[in-house]
């Protein structure tokens, strides 16, 4: 792995950058790249996640769960200050189709959206009757519908939220309905994470990072008991990928259909199938990432204490947080 060294950009002192390493590990992978330097953006966090590009604002969202707080990236500026504070230990987070931001907060349980007029409206913070666990990562369908994961981070201890017990029977993912209405759709994961949709939203990648590894659901016919225009319950769920360096988190998808997930030594890229086809390692373990820019072709990647940013030469696929044209 690279050395955790940094210089600065030239013409820009204040921007520090490391040389950009890629791991080709498929030849299918040898044409990808981008710029020679990573970009340092931001530094001074304890546990980064949750990054999502909000083209409005030409900016990056992005979490400090243990200092509970929400950080601005404005990439006009260069400049980084709090979005948010007292955020709810928020961690994960997306845009909706009318571009208002949801995120999952560790704190209250709970998902939410922030309104136009900064008002914040809760989507779900129970399922049957019981209060989630604390909810990591989400993101939304063309259908209305909004899916996330609920593993129990934020209720272990105090550093990433509230100590608290699972009420649940377990670590599970949800949709929510248009009627609001909040439905378990898998049960069987050890700690349930990130999670993205293909091109055609016909296929669910989800991460399990307590098991090191992802996998893949398809969305079932559409179901007349439930709400209008909603697919039925996911099938499949078959391992299609194993990590090699701690375990799978957050997750995206390019325009090409290539996976691209945060693990400990960077970021891995996959194929559609879960072939490993090269990594951009970095010198922190990596949580999260986000596709951005007026291109859709910028990396924002938060690791550990750090928001790294990268052009490429690929572009994000079409799902919530994506620019790509």
């Amino acid at each position: 792995m690279m050395a955790a060294m940094h210089r600065r950009a030239a013409g820009r002192p204040d921007v520090a950058t490391i040389r950009t390493e890629w791991e080709i590990r498929d030849e299918r992978f040898r044409g990808i790249g981008g710029d020679r330097f990573v970009q340092v953006l931001f530094e001074g966090g304890r546990w980064l996640e949750g990054p999502v590009y909000s083209p409005a604002w030409r900016s990056v969202l992005f979490s400090d769960i243990p200092n509970n707080r929400v950080l601005r990236f404005d990439e006009t500026t260069g400049a980084v200050g709090v979005w948010r504070e007292g955020a709810g230990y928020a961690n994960g987070r997306t845009l909706d189709r009318a571009g208002r931001v949801i995120t999952c907060e560790h704190g209250t349980r709970s998902v939410s959206r922030i309104e136009p007029d900064g008002t914040r409206t809760v989507l779900a913070d129970a399922w049957d009757g019981h209060p989630l666990n604390s909810p990591n990562d989400v993101v939304t369908r063309a259908d209305g519908t909004i899916w996330f994961t609920d593993p129990a981070y934020g209720i272990d201890s105090v550093y990433e939220g509230h100590p608290g017990e699972t009420e649940t029977g377990g670590c599970h993912v949800y949709r929510v309905g248009t009627d609001g209405a909040v439905t378990r759709v898998a049960n069987d994961f050890d700690r349930p994470n990130g999670l993205a949709f293909s091109a055609d939203e016909r296929t669910l990648y989800i991460t399990d990072t307590g098991r090191r590894h992802l996998r893949r659901f398809t969305l079932g016919p559409a179901s007349t008991a439930g709400t209008a225009g909603t697919d039925g319950p996911l099938s499949g769920g078959e391992v299609i990928a194993e990590c090699d360096a701690g375990g799978y988190d957050g997750i995206r998808l390019d325009a090409a259909g290539r996976i691209w997930g945060a693990a400990a030594d960077g970021l891995h890229c996959l194929a559609p199938d879960g072939t490993l086809l090269g990594k951009l390692l970095l010198p922190e373990i990596c949580s999260n990432l986000t596709f951005g820019g007026p291109r859709g072709n910028t990396l924002f990647v938060t690791a550990t204490n750090t928001l790294y940013s990268l052009m490429v030469n690929v572009t994000g696929a079409r799902y919530p947080d994506a620019t790509a044209q």
